[in-house]
């Protein structure tokens, strides 16, 4: 009895304050998580630290002692997320931005950072601090070791508001890190936007307001890792070549939204004389062109990364402002989230990196050294980035050309203008401040927002007018305008005073997005395709080894229509194993021949079997697409097979729309938008119980969805098992066979 009044005493101690040398602590147990806050905010230099002993718990501030807040409610924040880590929602929570089955990525030893109370902030304009944001997003960047989170309090984080709040938000800002979402309340630390920084959920920690500068945050995140066992490497993104070794991160907002023709297109620049228009198409990373009537004439990007080269080969990470130098036939644009300025010589097709400069690469000493070098990350371990800070070159959105032809580069937040020089790359001058960067910058701004007069009321949202500043543009008759919400671009005749959108056709220069092919490398080391990855056909075939005609009858659903065409650039075809395909674009030809030594060898092996001396290539020969069935395409390609087993792997873009009838069967235009989220991704609602978050955006886009075209894709695989050649009557010789199949594959159930 005595001992278990003894043990209540202790448990209820434990919540009662002590004084100790005119200093307030509270007395914890050495295994529980704290977190203390001041009854005022901390100035951006402040800093909290704990020091947990078996004892006690002493405080110590790097300013003045003030007096501590000793609600217990602010000890929960910690130990409520670390709870929450591998549950994707709870009775008080749920996780936002966050896949369900990458649980194990977490770690609970390591480095997180938290950046609470600015995804629904009322009291800026755009609804959440552009700034906050980019510190955070470029330390996720800059250091792989650490863990971001974000976190809101919220009254409902069911409700369809929120959810279509926080989609907006993770669009346009690229957030790629997860945002818990809690009913619950923790006293001041929800009250105002801030920075938490912490490791292994215990002290100590550092807690940073919103004005803190970068250089700060950075210096308690190294001083972190220098303190881990393992060391996380500071990624140097000062020199182009620099590849990152893992999957480029894309946050996890709407398939609907993705698989539109344009995703966020948010910056347009013009070449007047001779007709093009370049948008950045900007979450699908990359540069579209096209001409008056909408016709695609070229793309810059083939998919996110940081890479120089042709245009269909360099990669970009959400390109935004741009403008067109006529003497030079060149187009500078903006490459936001690799912190660069880029150069496409238009004439060469050829992507240039001019801000930052690189470093010249040292030859490599040896062939296998070269090898080495293109297929993995290289690396100077003697290489030390400077440390960053409120005047790095971080997130450029506004390109403009001064009157000396100078590069006047602008942040979103209107915050930092960078001045550089077009010819050396270098900066030659940095502006703090919005009105001092509209004392430099006012007349070309007053010149692009001057447009906006003869626009209309009612087509434009209610904005600040330097937002538009680079989604805007003057082209012959018209004001071209982006529309990101409704992922459109729209035109408006000065003349009539009508407003139009660009009817785009040609959607074979696109090529096949990079989100609906995998990597060569990635197909070939999993032998049933991607893990998650959709596949819409699978058919196995026994045949004998020869040359085999493959026709695939696609049926599309019944209430849609192809807008054109399917091009030979929307279509993609491999061939594995003792296969080799004969029928698709020659550069795809190309890079399935050698995929590796096995396959090499069938190659040979089979035009040792198929070809004889006199034997020309035909134009049969050539991959060819045949014309629209009704209610669907047809696919051809051919193979020809070796003895073993192969698998032929076909993927296709399918540009539809809905039927105007379809349209006006559906009625509403909820019914018309649930019913193309489930053509794109019918196993999304029976997967998370909830529907696409794209689906109220694209609502309150108030777009007409009669002009909505979406890009369906196709994935089939189809496997073969070949037995050894027939042998003829002197048994010497091998029989040559001919098959063909045809392969029926149905989207219409969908």
């Amino acid at each position: 009895m005595m001992m278990h009044r003894f043990r209540l005493f202790t448990k209820f101690s434990r919540i009662l304050p002590r004084i100790h040398s005119g200093i307030p602590y509270v007395r914890h147990s050495q295994d529980a998580h704290f977190f203390m806050r001041h009854s005022k905010p901390f100035p951006c230099e402040h800093v909290l630290e704990t020091n947990i002993t078996m004892s006690r718990v002493s405080f110590r501030l790097s300013t003045t002692a003030e007096v501590l807040d000793e609600s217990p409610s602010q000890f929960d924040l910690l130990p409520f997320i670390e709870s929450t880590l591998h549950d994707f929602e709870g009775p008080h929570h749920r996780w936002f931005n966050k896949v369900e089955d990458a649980d194990k990525l977490w770690k609970r030893d390591g480095i997180f950072l938290v950046l609470s109370g600015t995804f629904m902030d009322d009291t800026s304009e755009s609804g959440w601090n552009s700034v906050m944001l980019e510190k955070v997003k470029y330390l996720q960047q800059r250091y792989s070791g650490v863990q971001v989170i974000g976190f809101q309090s919220c009254n409902s984080f069911n409700s369809s508001a929120v959810e279509t709040s926080l989609s907006q938000i993770l669009m346009n800002e690229y957030i790629t890190f997860p945002i818990l979402l809690s009913t619950k309340t923790f006293d001041k630390i929800t009250d105002q936007a801030q920075f938490v920084i912490f490791k292994d959920f215990k002290s100590p920690y550092r807690c940073y307001d919103t004005d803190v500068d970068i250089g700060i945050m950075e210096r308690a995140v190294k001083e972190l890792l220098q303190n881990s066992e393992k060391p996380t490497k500071m990624k140097a993104f000062d020199w182009t070549w620099v590849k990152p070794s893992e999957v480029i991160k894309e946050p996890c907002i709407s398939s609907l939204l993705k698989n539109f023709v344009l995703y966020f297109p948010g910056c347009i620049s013009v070449d007047e004389k001779g007709d093009r228009l370049f948008l950045s198409d900007i979450n699908h990373h990359r540069i579209v062109i096209f001409d008056s009537s909408g016709k695609f004439l070229d793309c810059i990007g083939s998919s996110p990364g940081f890479e120089d080269g042709e245009f269909e080969t360099a990669k970009l990470s959400r390109p935004a402002g741009s403008f067109y130098n006529e003497a030079e036939d060149c187009l500078y644009f903006l490459d936001s989230e690799n912190h660069a300025v880029r150069k496409a010589d238009m004439q060469r097709r050829v992507l240039e990196t001019l801000y930052p400069a690189s470093i010249p690469e040292k030859k490599p000493i040896s062939l296998w050294s070269e090898i080495i070098s293109m297929l993995w990350v290289k690396g100077d371990d003697s290489a030390k980035p400077e440390e960053i800070n409120s005047r790095t070159f971080l997130f450029p959105w506004h390109l403009l050309r001064s009157s000396n032809d100078d590069l006047l580069v602008i942040n979103r937040s209107f915050e930092t203008l960078w001045t550089i020089d077009p010819q050396s790359g270098g900066i030659k001058n940095i502006t703090k401040g919005s009105s001092k960067i509209m004392e430099i910058c006012g007349e070309p701004i007053m010149e692009k927002t001057s447009l906006l007069k003869d626009i209309p009321p009612g087509w434009l949202k209610k904005h600040d007018d330097a937002n538009y500043v680079s989604s805007l543009a003057s082209f012959k008759d018209y004001v071209v305008i982006c529309d990101p919400v409704g992922h459109r671009v729209l035109k408006f005749n000065k003349g009539s005073g009508v407003m139009s959108r660009f009817n785009f056709s040609s959607f074979g220069i696109l090529g096949l997005p990079y989100w609906v092919t995998p990597n060569l490398e990635r197909v070939n080391l999993i032998g049933q395709g991607l893990t998650g990855c959709h596949i819409d056909h699978i058919q196995s075939f026994n045949l004998l080894p020869g040359h085999v005609d493959i026709q695939l009858n696609v049926d599309i659903p019944e209430d849609t229509e192809m807008v054109e065409p399917l091009q030979e650039g929307c279509l993609w075809r491999q061939a594995r194993g003792s296969a080799i395909v004969f029928s698709g674009a020659e550069d795809i030809l190309a890079s399935s021949k050698e995929i590796g030594v096995a396959q090499q060898w069938y190659d040979e092996l089979d035009n040792l079997t198929f070809s004889t001396p006199d034997e020309e290539p035909s134009d049969e020969e050539e991959s060819t697409v045949d014309n629209m069935k009704e209610g669907g395409i047809c696919i051809d390609c051919a193979i020809d097979t070796s003895p073993g087993t192969s698998e032929v792997i076909i993927y296709a873009a399918l540009y539809l729309r809905l039927k105007g009838d379809s349209q006006s069967k559906l009625g509403s235009r909820e019914k018309i938008v649930a019913r193309i989220a489930h053509i794109l991704n019918p196993v999304w609602a029976e997967k998370n119980g909830r529907p696409d978050p794209g689906i109220k955006m694209l609502l309150e886009s108030e777009r007409n969805l009669e002009e909505l075209v979406f890009m369906k894709p196709l994935h089939v695989r189809l496997k073969f098992e070949c037995g050894d050649h027939p042998k003829a009557d002197n048994s010497k010789d091998i029989i040559l066979t001919d098959s063909s199949i045809d392969v029926n594959v149905s989207l219409a159930k969908l």
